[in-house]
Parts: structure tokens; C-alpha cells; sequence
């Protein structure tokens, strides 16, 4: 009698396991997933802190610090009641880049740098290297005051803030240059010599936008100074 060859059961292939573990043996161990997750690595992502501190070459366009310095400027004028208010706040932005920078500048100076321990030499160092650092020149000028004894006077001819800035006519008494007495003032505190800096616009007719940095030392550092006469 013939059978009907469905009703028999299927057989198995005796070559099957024998090809599935001869390719499972074949399979390079270097290949296997846990070690492709293991040996494949992302690339670090490179930040400013990977930057050379003593880099001297200009870090910032004009056209960039222009900008956003001008948008300082506008988020000052946000909740302030007048000129004199907006000015300090200014000051205050400009004391926190002075922190920085002072830090930035002992770094890149620490083998000719040395620690001021008169008045002169640290307004000197400020009039020098801080502004050159800051805004690619020195100082035009830094004197001393003829009445008061605390008293001293860094001038810009040509402050580079102000240089972008328009100034309504309602606010003509603002100067901007505020941002960097704050630079100044956290020079002078950060080296042990606190004082006041304000800002004074000093026009004239070669320098229309000429300001007088006037930096009044603490009663404390006027003291000192006398001390070591």
C-alpha cells in the first residue's frame, strides 16, 4: 500500500547544526557587538578650556564685541529709573570681566609679572597691560590729581565701547565707557588696593568721545601709602 508521503513526520536536517555552529565559530570574536561597543569611542568635543592661555593673537572680531556689547547696553536700560542707574549697572557687568581678565593676565605674565605693592605701579600695570589685553592698546593717559591726595585719573581718548554706541538725546549725560571703570575697579580690588571708579566724559574737539577714568583709592590705601614713604 502507498502512503501518502504528507502524513509522514518531517525529517530533520542533519546538516543544519553542523553549518549553524561551524558559522558561529567562524565569527571573529573582535567582530562580536560587545566588543564593537567596547573598542568604537566618541570624539571628545573641544571647548574654550582647551584654548592656550598665553595665546596673544586677537581672540574677537571688532564687528562680534561691537554687538554684544550693544546688547548689554540695551539689557541695562531693562528696569532701570535713570542715567545714573543704568551706569551702575554697567559697572557692575564690567566688575565681573575685570575678575577674569586680571586672572587671565597674571597667567600669561607670571614670569615678568611681580606683586605691586605702591599705588603707582599698579595703575601703571592697569594703564599697560590690562588695557592692551582688554582692548588691544594702552592707555593714553594716567595722572595724578593736583587737590586730592586719593585721587587719580586714567584717560582714553577714544574709548572702544562708546565708539558703536547711539545715545539718545535724552540720554546724552550716559557714558558707557562705565563697563570699563568696572574692569578698573576689579583690577584694583582683586590686587589688594580697593577704590572707586567712575567714568567722565571729557569731549573735545580732536576726541569727541574722550573719557577720564577717576579712580578715588580707599582711605585705607592712602594709609598705606603714607606708611611706606
Amino acid at each position: 500500500m502507498i502512503q501518502n508521503r504528507s502524513s509522514y513526520p518531517p525529517q530533520q536536517s542533519a546538516v543544519a547544526p553542523s553549518l549553524a555552529s561551524s558559522s558561529e565559530k567562524s565569527i571573529p570574536t573582535s567582530l562580536t557587538p560587545s566588543t564593537l561597543r567596547t573598542t568604537v569611542t566618541t570624539p571628545r568635543k573641544v571647548t574654550i578650556y582647551d584654548r592656550n592661555l598665553n595665546r596673544r593673537a586677537p581672540e574677537l572680531s571688532l564687528a562680534a564685541f561691537a554687538f554684544l556689547f550693544n546688547e548689554i547696553v540695551q539689557y541695562s536700560q531693562k528696569n532701570v529709573k535713570g542715567i545714573q542707574e543704568m551706569e551702575t549697572k554697567l559697572t557692575e557687568y564690567g566688575y565681573h570681566v575685570g575678575q577674569r581678565v586680571l586672572e587671565l593676565t597674571v597667567i600669561r605674565e607670571i614670569k615678568s609679572a611681580k606683586r605691586e605693592t605702591r599705588v603707582l605701579g599698579l595703575l601703571q600695570f592697569i594703564n599697560t597691560s590690562i588695557w592692551k589685553s582688554v582692548f588691544g592698546k594702552p592707555a593714553d593717559g594716567l595722572e595724578k590729581s593736583k587737590d586730592q591726595e586719593d585721587e587719580y585719573m586714567i584717560i582714553d581718548n577714544d574709548p572702544i565701547v562708546n565708539k558703536y554706541i547711539s545715545v539718545p538725546r535724552e540720554m546724552s549725560q550716559l557714558n558707557c565707557a562705565a563697563f570699563q571703570a568696572g574692569i578698573v575697579e576689579a583690577v584694583m580690588d582683586g590686587c589688594q588696593f580697593p577704590a572707586r571708579v567712575t567714568a567722565h566724559s571729557v569731549p573735545t574737539d580732536l576726541f569727541p568721545l574722550k573719557t577720564v577714568f577717576l579712580v578715588k583709592l580707599d582711605p585705607v590705601v592712602v594709609e598705606r601709602e603714607r606708611y611706606m614713604r
